[in-house]
């Protein structure tokens, strides 16, 4: 995920020229006719999705209804691609030959753990529920169907040949769903993928993210009583403990940019009963792939160290590893124009009052104006963000936008973001959204030689030699991602 904090300071209105590639007046005004009829679905599945939020890997109903959804608009769904139970792909297509240009839509779906909040414009948790949408997955779901929805039927109106798909993107937030699709093959022969995310801004931004490594060490010890045995015991705590001096040491001896996390999972049930069984999470991110691989490496030697230290065992598993994103200006460009032909978001009163309400819990909250104004194009800064299309960004040319679904000065993972997703504010910023995306996609259907220009800009980028390489772990996904182990 991304927002305009997580680019970073140094981000600034670059790129190699101007913005390229508007669609012609008189194809948006078709366009946005067309793909209309289809807001108040968008809003209703995006407010479904919010009111049943679902963790990554388990998006069952989520996906569910999204696909049912595109079945009931003609597209052709296929569910569990890649092996993921909640992945799916979703086609329409106008032509016949190998050569019809795919433009790929990415849709998220997964909430996050410990944000139980209404939509009230203050803290609310709600009874019964500790999962939300902090960072408007449902949003970025919904409108990437829209955005589907919308450039299909342009396509059915136009002949114009082309096909549009919807990847139904699972676990996110840790998971890397993307990267097991993209280690299947779902994206190769994509022509452009476009995707987007809830900001408390507008902005076409092309910037660098970190690579990330996330992984779960489990220490196995030898469980007894803390006081009448304590010599049989083997504390798997310890285990855990001497692991994190050690990842905390070697931040003095890694490469400057690289960030190492970690949290304890799990430590044990009682303080007078030494643990058989304590968990460890731990992530490291980096710009360069490489070096994210190599210190994940050298953490995965400090856990064996640890255990032999303490008399465990350390089990290591990867939960999740996705490459760096790799920007491509001429769609950051193209998507550029056609945001900007768009009509603004504009608020009435009650959002207004809404708003006031969410920012007074802020310290210094910005003005409300960058909610309907568009920012400065970002192109080739350095963010302090991972995600898991970085590894779809080496694959094919790809673009992203945000747009401001939240109010002015919220941080995506908190209850503010969960409660300005279930208001009217979002469903302005998501239907924005929705029209840039499938403005960007038609202006690349309308003139394929953008998508060569795309494409080249990729190649070069990647250097003659590429081929890429997943970085998750051999095997199946971790579907029990957000469950201890």
């Amino acid at each position: 995920m991304t927002t305009k904090d997580q680019i970073g300071e140094t981000a600034q209105s670059a790129g190699n020229g101007p913005a390229l590639g508007a669609l012609p007046r008189a194809e948006l005004d078709r366009l946005l006719a067309g793909a209309a009829p289809f807001d108040a679905q968008m809003c209703a599945l995006a407010r479904r999705i919010w009111a049943h939020p679902e963790l990554g890997y388990q998006e069952h109903r989520t996906a569910a209804d999204m696909a049912e959804v595109l079945t009931a608009q003609g597209f052709d769904v296929t569910r569990g691609v890649a092996g993921l139970p909640t992945a799916f792909v979703a086609s329409w297509r106008q032509g016949d030959g190998p050569d019809v240009p795919a433009v790929g839509l990415l849709a998220e779906m997964d909430a996050l753990p410990g944000f139980s909040q209404s939509a009230a414009p203050y803290p609310d948790p709600l009874p019964g529920q500790d999962v939300g949408h902090a960072c408007g997955h449902h949003l970025f779901g919904a409108a990437a169907i829209g955005a589907a929805v919308g450039l299909a039927r342009w396509l059915e109106a136009t002949g114009t040949p082309g096909e549009v798909r919807v990847y139904g993107t699972p676990a996110e937030e840790g998971g890397a769903g993307k990267v097991y699709m993209a280690r299947a093959g779902l994206f190769d022969d994509l022509a452009i993928a476009l995707h987007w995310h809830p900001d408390d801004v507008n902005r076409v931004w092309q910037s660098r993210s970190l690579a990330s490594i996330g992984g779960r060490i489990l220490f196995h010890g030898r469980t007894a009583h803390a006081a009448q045995a304590p010599e049989a015991g083997r504390s798997a705590l310890h285990g855990v403990e001497a692991f994190h001096h050690m990842a905390s040491l070697m931040r003095e001896t890694v490469p400057q940019g690289t960030h190492i996390h970690y949290i304890v999972a799990r430590g044990g049930v009682a303080p007078n009963v030494i643990p058989d069984l304590a968990e460890s999470r731990i992530g490291v991110r980096h710009p360069d792939p490489a070096v994210a691989q190599e210190v994940f490496e050298r953490l995965e030697q400090a856990a064996r160290g640890a255990a032999m230290g303490t008399g465990t065992r350390a089990e290591i598993r990867r939960l999740g590893a996705v490459h760096s994103i790799l920007p491509n200006d001429v769609v950051g460009r193209v998507m550029l124009a056609n945001m900007a032909a768009l009509p603004p978001i504009r608020w009435d009163d009650a959002d207004h009052a809404f708003a006031a309400r969410i920012q007074a819990s802020m310290d210094r909250p910005p003005a409300l104006d960058q909610a309907f104004e568009l920012g400065p194009y970002v192109f080739g800064s350095q963010g302090a963000f991972s995600s898991d299309v970085g590894d779809v960004s080496w694959l094919v040319p790809c673009g992203a936008l945000g747009t401001a679904t939240w109010v002015p000065g919220t941080r995506p993972h908190t209850w503010q973001a969960v409660a300005a997703g279930a208001h009217p504010i979002a469903d302005k910023g998501m239907q924005l959204a929705a029209r840039a995306l499938m403005a960007t996609g038609a202006a690349f259907l309308h003139a394929p030689e953008l998508i060569a220009q795309a494409r080249a800009e990729l190649e070069a980028a990647r250097g003659p030699d590429y081929r890429y390489r997943p970085m998750v772990a051999d095997g199946p996904p971790p579907f029990d991602l957000t469950t201890p182990a």
